[in-house]
């Protein structure tokens, strides 16, 4: 996915949604400040303070209104 995509989603409001990724992962993003989004590069932040890299090509969508959970495939 774009970055400009998620930046813009980011700009929209400070609901929360999840990434869901190529590999099935669901990362949740339960506000604004829990990610960072670069040109090449995207960091969750998740429980525990645990940090997820991730490149932009292995997000598949956006799922608005689902952070929750621990990103586990169900």
């Amino acid at each position: 996915m774009n970055t400009t995509v998620i930046r813009e989603r980011l700009a929209l409001d400070t609901k929360p949604f999840t990434l869901r990724l190529s590999d099935g992962r669901r990362l949740p993003v339960p506000h604004p400040d829990f990610i960072a989004v670069g040109q090449r590069v995207i960091y969750v932040i998740g429980k525990n303070d645990t940090t997820s890299r991730i490149d932009p090509l292995h997000v598949v969508s956006i799922e608005e209104g689902t952070a929750h959970g621990n990103g586990a495939k169900r």
